[in-house]
């Protein structure tokens, strides 16, 4: 299973001893070949430096899969709006928002999800990311109902819309958010999803809003809200100052700790 952070794949492999993390259905591996841990060389080593391998390998048995689950593919279908996260060849990280009517993010089948990308600023970040470095993460909340999250990794590629209708015809014709034509859309393979538990997310409240979808009005898009067009130095009590760049051992103070 791929790391949950987009970019480099790095496993761990298990002693032949230990349980395997992966649903019941999938192949065993070979005799010689013991499990390979889910994740990143980097949250295995932290799991062991802070003790907590034994609450983490819990999560990847209990709660990790490689599919999507039927609750999870309902929880999806009702989704106004995700989060997402790609990054660039060279691990440099961006993060979005994608947002529609229920039902935009479309569940092909339980391996297969897709989103649809609109007319926007033109910078195309995300998609930038995607055509360098296929991984991403999608982070779904629900912020009024359940409080509750689903986390879905996996490797994706765009398509533009006419591919995208003959190849899912059933999805043909499915525009779900009006005032909106889907340009493109990016179709992932999911390889996890995940819950991401309810404890921290705050309970917010539904109101009456009526959204100008597709509009090219610099006033209901935000217009220059934080006022980049024309920056200028601030004054000296309102940013603090630079501080001096931190060295590694102030950066990862941990890895002193770990054995390599």
């Amino acid at each position: 299973m791929p790391s949950r952070v987009p970019g480099k794949h790095r496993l761990r492999l298990r002693p032949p001893s230990a349980p395997s993390p992966l649903r019941r259905d999938h192949p065993a591996p070979a005799q010689d070949e013991p499990p390979a841990l889910p994740g990143s060389d980097g949250e295995h080593r932290l799991q062991e430096a802070v003790g907590s391998r034994e609450r983490a390998d819990r999560f990847y048995r209990d709660q990790l899969r490689d599919r999507l689950l039927p609750k999870m593919i309902e929880f999806i279908n009702r989704m106004e709006m995700v989060f997402i996260a790609t990054a660039d060849a060279s691990g440099e990280c961006d993060a979005s928002l994608r947002a529609g009517t229920p039902g935009f993010l479309r569940v092909l089948d339980d391996r297969t999800l897709a989103y649809p990308e609109y007319r926007g600023n033109g910078v195309m970040a995300s998609l930038g990311n995607i055509s360098e470095n296929p991984h991403i993460g999608l982070l779904m909340i629900d912020f009024v109902e359940d409080m509750i999250g689903l986390h879905v990794n996996g490797r994706a590629h765009v398509i533009d819309n006419d591919r995208f209708c003959a190849q899912y015809p059933g999805e043909a014709g499915r525009e779900s958010t009006p005032g909106r034509c889907a340009e493109r859309w990016v179709v992932i393979e999911v390889t996890e999803a995940y819950i991401h538990c309810r404890k921290h997310i705050p309970r917010m409240q539904r109101l009456p809003q009526k959204r100008a979808w597709g509009t090219d009005d610099p006033a209901r898009k935000g217009g220059d809200y934080f006022g980049a067009r024309s920056a200028a130095d601030p004054p000296a009590d309102v940013v603090p100052a630079p501080r001096a760049p931190l060295d590694a051992e102030q950066i990862s103070p941990l890895a002193t700790t770990v054995e390599d």
